[in-house]
């Protein structure tokens, strides 16, 4: 690991005010801290925002949940707030990694990390989530530009993310056993702005995938979802599944993702 300057602000004007010339926050720490000790990363400063206590927390209201981006994983799990209002929403962050990655891991950190099969950027891309930042809110159609890329300009900083809270959803993810990360997962939702269906884990970045939209459209039922054939193109092909494969398993696991709805 490189060495760097370490600051630990208590709000977020100072930790704004922190991040100058090559800083970066911290959050969680689940994976740049792995990475600057694999010395592929590497900042003359870093930003731990685990002090900032008003980045914490969770607000539900008759629409929304709102979850503040520097909440655990087992927080938003654990949340009966979240349980009550968006169980997948629960049950995803539940089921990322083990418990203590979950117990160190932020929303924040998750989203801002991009990493391509991630669980959070399912959620967002399938409830319709907008990221709320110091200077702006970014839909999360906008918010996951490529691989480990988001819309965040330098210093910009993750206060929280809104969810719209919908009739029903369900996510579901075929795991790399060791990693617990998806190999694909698939989140699913009905409400109010219609059907949703994003997937993680099969491309660069999270994606959602219109020909079962408009399926569950005309018949929210796994069968209609199932019976859409996905194209490989442009899907990940390694060690653990061919294109061909996961291109099957996202018609797959959204068929299980309505199933898992429509039993709430």
């Amino acid at each position: 690991m490189y060495s760097f300057d370490y600051q630990r602000p208590t709000d977020r004007a100072a930790a704004t005010a922190a991040m100058k010339g090559d800083a970066r926050y911290l959050a969680g720490g689940q994976s740049l801290v792995q990475a600057m000790k694999l010395r592929l990363s590497s900042s003359e400063r870093l930003v731990d925002l685990s002090g900032v206590a008003e980045l914490k927390g969770i607000k539900v209201d008759a629409s929304n949940v709102v979850i503040g981006s520097m909440t655990t994983h087992a927080a938003v799990a654990a949340s009966a707030e979240v349980q009550r209002a968006i169980p997948a929403l629960a049950e995803l962050a539940g089921g990322i990694a083990d418990q203590m990655v979950r117990n160190m891991g932020t929303l924040g950190g998750s989203i801002a990390n991009a990493d391509p099969a991630a669980c959070y950027p399912a959620a967002l891309l399938g409830l319709g989530a907008t990221v709320t930042t110091n200077q702006r809110s970014i839909p999360a159609e906008r918010f996951f530009t490529g691989l480990y890329e988001t819309a965040l300009q330098p210093g910009e900083l993750i206060t929280a993310v809104s969810f719209p809270i919908p009739q029903k959803a369900a996510y579901v993810k075929f795991k790399q056993p060791a990693s617990r990360f998806a190999l694909v997962g698939v989140f699913v939702s009905q409400g109010a702005g219609g059907v949703k269906v994003a997937v993680t884990g099969a491309k660069s970045t999270v994606f959602r995938v219109k020909a079962i939209e408009d399926a569950l459209t005309a018949s929210f039922t796994p069968e209609a979802a199932k019976a859409v054939k996905v194209l490989s193109t442009d899907i990940n092909g390694d060690m653990h599944g061919s294109a061909e494969y996961r291109a099957a398993m996202i018609s797959v696991m959204a068929s299980r993702a309505v199933s898992a709805a429509l039993s709430r």
